[in-house]
């Protein structure tokens, strides 16, 4: 979704800061960065989205991003470590596109039709094909033996059900007979992830519209 999830923004940075006392701070050596963290960040999770974690070479990022391979490290660590602030951008940029998208005003039908419509027009761009999510596409696979990624994309999916199950639970009045605000969103999710996987797999919008509108329905009271 990402228009609704991936939507450009420079994700949250957390790094440790030694601070040295008063004069014992050592200069600075070298020349400053020239480039922006965010950008780079972004030109990787390209190569890795487009590529998977494993396929993805550091070349085929230093070649995507313009920096060699030096100042990939010193700015980001290993590939690892870049692919894992490549996932946790995805994820914070995804839940706020959703909170913010669900909070908007409307019916429940309506707002919800607006998310998945919103998703689906992320999940078919890609320079080289219909993409999905970055993280449903890579981090999936990458769980089997990778614990971090593994935990991520668990954390991206309990965000997606919090998200969503807040919203049905304030408009409960508005769901299907005998729908409740957890089980709406467990099918709320599982159809952002449907969606993703067969965009991923080459289905065209309006297959994908069909896939929304049913989900809708199947939540949503009649209207």
């Amino acid at each position: 979704m990402y228009r609704l999830a991936h939507n450009g923004r420079t994700s949250r940075i957390v790094c440790e800061v030694v601070q040295n006392n008063a004069g014992d701070a050592p200069r600075r050596r070298g020349r400053p960065r020239s480039f922006d963290e965010g950008e780079v960040l972004e030109k990787a999770r390209g190569v890795f989205w487009n590529l998977g974690y494993a396929a993805a070479s550091l070349d085929d990022i230093a070649e995507a991003t313009g920096l060699n391979r030096p100042s990939l490290y010193a700015a980001f660590g290993d590939k690892h470590a870049l692919y894992m602030r490549a996932l946790e951008h995805t994820r914070t940029g995804a839940r706020t596109a959703m909170t913010a998208m669900l909070g908007r005003e409307g019916t429940l039908r309506e707002v919800l039709s607006s998310l998945f419509d919103a998703a689906i027009g992320a999940y078919v761009a890609g320079e080289m094909g219909q993409r999905g999510c970055f993280i449903v596409g890579t981090a999936v696979t990458q769980a089997v033996n990778d614990p971090e990624a593994r935990a991520l994309a668990a954390a991206f999916v309990a965000d997606e059900d919090e998200v969503f199950r807040g919203r049905f639970a304030r408009a409960a009045n508005e769901l299907a007979g005998g729908i409740t605000p957890d089980a709406a969103a467990t099918i709320a999710t599982a159809t952002l992830h449907t969606l993703a996987i067969r965009a991923r797999t080459g289905e065209d919008r309006e297959g994908l519209q069909r896939v929304a509108r049913a989900a809708v329905d199947l939540i949503c009271a009649p209207s």
